[in-house]
């Protein structure tokens, strides 16, 4: 696919990031106050129990993850779906979720617990990361083609891995197993909210950084050679942000499938492909996306939960169902 980037304002990609950061901050505000159990945001405040507890050891965190992990998927979308030059791209294409799925899988068929799960989730992105980028490189050339290719198959090998664990597993590991799979956010400690921060926050600034650099990829490597630029380098760099955003993500949440599609391509179809632009407001109304939806996921059926997984997936299986008639229909005009 080759795309046409129409440059777009300095002031334009402020106006359009201020109200992107508008709605992402209004959801931070409002969200953690919806519930089966009513809050008191002053007695909160005042330390008083149950609403301080409620509110600042279960309903902020979940928020604060639901954000990092809705702002990465959706910045590493943007980055896979330039770099591949596929509007259908997610951040799972090139295998780095499943990857980490399948840590999580063998750390939990294994007995660990909590903080061993999601260092062997993060351990399973990295290793897939560096197996994918090793069998796409041709000597010293790398292409979008032989990237995509190489995260297909290794992301079938890990797929069908996972299928050999969860055989071997009992009844409570396979359902832990399952939950994982779906995806899920679950409040965390402030502790972990920070080393994640610290990466998703520089993943997505680097990505900001060299929007200019997607652009010019989003148009053909041949055009981004041109213009100076390393395809191979290039490609690299962009693999190893988007990997690293959606490991991080994926180590905490599990696999939350379509954030990653449906907010980069809607934003596409309405901003523009001007990655200065598609960047920003990825990050931020991916944020509040997975935030919104996580919300529902608690409050629908509460005191049940859904997954988060869950809502996303059917939110984002039609969208994803009329993107692929849209395409279709496209082709024949």
């Amino acid at each position: 696919m080759t795309v046409r980037v129409k440059q777009v304002s300095g002031a334009r990609v402020l106006k359009t990031a201020g109200v992107c950061l508008l709605i992402a901050l209004a959801c931070a505000v409002l969200l953690p106050l919806a519930g089966s159990a009513p809050v008191d945001f002053r007695r909160a405040l005042a330390g008083q129990s149950p609403d301080a507890e409620i509110l600042f050891y279960s309903r902020v965190p979940r928020l604060i993850l639901a954000m990092l992990a809705g702002g990465a998927l959706s910045t590493a979308g943007v980055l896979f779906q330039a770099l591949l030059r596929d509007a259908l791209a997610t951040p799972y294409t090139l295998g780095i979720s499943s990857g980490a799925s399948l840590g999580a899988v063998i750390a939990i068929v294994f007995g660990l617990q909590q903080t061993g799960i999601w260092g062997a989730a993060f351990a399973g992105a990295a290793i897939t990361l560096f197996v994918v980028a090793g069998v796409a490189s041709q000597g010293r050339r790398l292409s979008s083609f032989t990237l995509l290719l190489a995260g297909i198959t290794v992301n079938s090998i890990a797929l069908a891995l996972i299928l050999v664990f969860f055989n071997l597993a009992s009844v409570g590991q396979s359902f832990a197993i399952t939950r994982w799979i779906i995806g899920a956010i679950e409040p965390v400690s402030y502790t972990t909210l920070a080393w994640l921060s610290v990466l998703v926050l520089a993943g997505a600034v680097y990505t900001f950084w060299h929007a200019r650099d997607w652009n010019l990829l989003a148009v053909g490597e041949e055009w981004a050679a041109v213009r100076g630029l390393s395809p191979t380098r290039v490609i690299l760099a962009g693999y190893l942000a988007g990997s690293l955003l959606t490991g991080a993500a994926t180590a905490l949440t599990g696999p939350v499938g379509f954030v990653g599609l449906i907010v980069p391509h809607a934003l596409r179809m309405k901003l523009g492909a001007d990655h200065r632009l598609l960047v920003p407001a990825s990050f931020l109304l991916g944020a509040a996306f997975l935030a919104v939806c996580d919300t529902i996921a608690r409050t629908a059926l509460a005191p049940a939960e859904i997954p988060a997984g869950v809502v996303t997936s059917l939110l984002g299986g039609p969208f994803f169902i009329w993107m692929l008639r849209s395409r279709r229909r496209s082709l024949w005009l």
